[in-house]
């Protein structure tokens, strides 16, 4: 346990931001397995709910929560699979 108050204060801080970020990266999780499943339903690209995930990912990285290029490497993989499931079902 840290004794002076403003160690004490860094813990408080830190927890407030791991808690956000936890939630961040879920919500993150949520619309990239949503926008692959709409894309087996609709059997067509989902253009907007695409850009909006791919938009969320890159705000996650300009906020420092996801490296940079783990969010290029998730919106390229999210991107080809789209893709590959709208191929398929053409």
């Amino acid at each position: 346990m840290p004794n002076k108050e403003s160690a004490k204060k860094r813990v408080r801080q830190n927890e407030r931001k791991n808690q956000r970020n936890r939630a961040a990266k879920s919500e993150m999780r949520t619309m990239v397995k949503a926008t692959l499943t709409e894309a087996q339903v609709t059997a067509a690209v989902p253009t907007e709910k695409l850009q909006g995930t791919q938009s969320l990912i890159s705000r996650l990285c300009k906020r420092g929560v996801i490296h940079k290029k783990k969010a290029a490497r998730i919106q390229s993989r999210l991107t080809r699979n789209v893709n590959k499931v709208a191929k398929k079902e053409e």
